[in-house]
């Protein structure tokens, strides 16, 4: 890896996934061939509207069943490499024949929904009724999604179709219908009990190694050399994987090893600071957790991830003590943006304290003139101007106090996503970091902030049980502090 370390990556999400999808047309290519390739007449990538009959019976031939289970999974297979070989606008068109050509048949759930109120109180005519309703329940294309499933890379290939599905389900209620049937049948086959953790490290196959750059969502890696460092001796890396999908890491956590809690992600991340030893670190800091799989949200896995760690570096390092995150806030500045644009000038004084008023105009040099927070942090490098950062320190850490502890969806869950991760996992907020993480992502997120999360290993089951079922977020006396102004 000597010449990969001096050398930036090129790697990005659009190749990884063109990959994939030809590693997938491949392994499928034998399968579809035992029936003779693909359709007479390939369709054009984008799918016209002369090609969509052939691709109906297609499906069709696919749901039959004629010939056994050999000759299924061949039809299968080759409606799966057709999908593959169209463009973004062709498969989106297969995926609403998909959903609207074999959706359930209303007038069948009619009919069984009429047999079932007929069938009384006789306890057998009562459960065949029932049968045939759940039956009539089902639409036809499930059972085509689950064929998908039966091939070799088959869940893999799921996954990333519910991906695209995601982006289009929006201006689409039937792709949207077809995106819940296959996030169902998803969860019903993802059982986390077959989860397997592994540690990444340096010597790790490069394929995986690549991966890495591609699926950091919350800190990206620069370099080959900034990889390096996030696989050094007092750090660790640790992903599952499942047995579907033995090659593809479903969620990675970055850990480092240090003593006493990380406040700045920027010193965290230092390629020149000097190495500590592993097993004189009293505090291991989970500053990165991403989800690789976009396919795979919803399901949830995250909180096993976070036990099994603990568990592993608990054991490896008797000397630590303490385990939390360096977390960013992701949804802070558009909440705060938002609340600005809902008041006046006069009403956004709601916002602010009569002492924070006077430190903001007088930072910004507006005299008596009340002095706007959005137009203050909208000005360049303004963490990089004394007075005014300093002005600025006291309302927005108090701010982002009472949007993480406070804010709430329609659900009650915390209205930040990541706190909403950590709280449902048993965590407490412990201390928000002030300038924590000034790159160009950090400011416009947060204002630069990001908090730690304590998970303290007696509270972590009481902890969940009270933010789930009450809804009440667990706060440490500082936090306390600042929402009380």
């Amino acid at each position: 890896m000597t010449e990969l370390a001096t050398r930036e990556p090129e790697i990005s999400r659009a190749s990884l996934l063109n990959r994939t999808m030809q590693n997938i047309r491949e392994a499928w290519r034998e399968v579809a061939d035992w029936r003779g390739g693909l359709l007479s007449t390939a369709p054009s990538p984008n799918l016209p509207e002369k090609d969509v009959e052939a691709m109906q019976a297609q499906m069709r031939d696919c749901l039959e069943g004629r010939g056994g289970e050999v000759s299924a999974r061949a039809r299968a297979a080759n409606l799966g490499r057709i999908y593959l070989s169209l463009n973004a606008q062709g498969r989106k068109r297969f995926l609403q024949i998909l959903a609207t050509e074999f959706d359930i048949d209303r007038k069948a759930v009619d009919k069984a929904a009429a047999k079932l109120q007929q069938a009384g109180e006789n306890a057998e005519d009562r459960a065949k009724a029932e049968r045939a309703l759940r039956q009539a329940l089902q639409p036809p294309r499930l059972r085509l999604l689950t064929q998908f499933n039966a091939l070799p890379e088959g869940f893999h290939f799921l996954v990333d179709l519910r991906a695209e599905l995601l982006s289009w389900r929006k201006e689409d209620p039937a792709l949207a219908a077809l995106e819940r049937d296959l996030l169902s049948l998803l969860v019903s086959w993802f059982d986390v009990g077959f989860l397997e953790l592994r540690r990444i490290t340096w010597d790790s196959p490069a394929s995986l190694l690549e991966k890495m750059f591609v699926y950091e969502k919350v800190h990206q890696i620069k370099s080959w050399g900034d990889l390096k460092n996030r696989l050094s001796s007092d750090r660790r890396c640790f992903a599952f994987f499942h047995p579907r999908m033995p090659n593809e890491p479903l969620i990675i956590v970055q850990v480092a090893l240090v003593n006493g809690i990380a406040d700045n992600i920027q010193t965290l991340l230092d390629e020149t600071a000097p190495v500590l030893d592993p097993q004189e670190a009293d505090t291991a800091i989970f500053y990165s957790i991403s989800n690789a799989h976009e396919g795979l949200s919803s399901i949830s896995f995250g909180n096993f991830l976070i036990k099994r760690v603990v568990d592993e570096l608990a054991t490896e390092f008797k000397n630590l003590k303490t385990f939390a995150t360096l977390s960013p806030i992701p949804g802070f500045r558009h909440w705060l943006d938002n609340k600005m644009k809902e008041l006046d000038s006069k009403a956004e004084a709601e916002l602010l304290t009569a002492t924070d008023r006077k430190a903001l105009a007088l930072a910004a040099g507006t005299g008596n003139e009340p002095a706007s927070l959005q137009t203050l942090l909208q000005t360049p490098d303004w963490y990089q101007k004394p007075d005014l950062a300093k002005a600025l320190k006291n309302p927005l850490r108090r701010l982002c106090a009472r949007y993480l502890a406070k804010e709430k969806r329609d659900s009650g869950s915390a209205y930040d996503r990541v706190a909403n991760f950590h709280l449902t996992n048993g965590s407490r907020i412990e201390r928000l970091n002030w300038l924590a993480d000034t790159s160009a992502n950090g400011l416009k997120q947060s204002a630069g902030m990001m908090v730690n999360y304590l998970y303290k290993l007696d509270d972590i089951e009481t902890n969940h049980e009270v933010y789930r079922g009450e809804g009440k977020v667990i706060t440490s006396s500082s936090i306390k502090t600042l929402l009380k102004g």
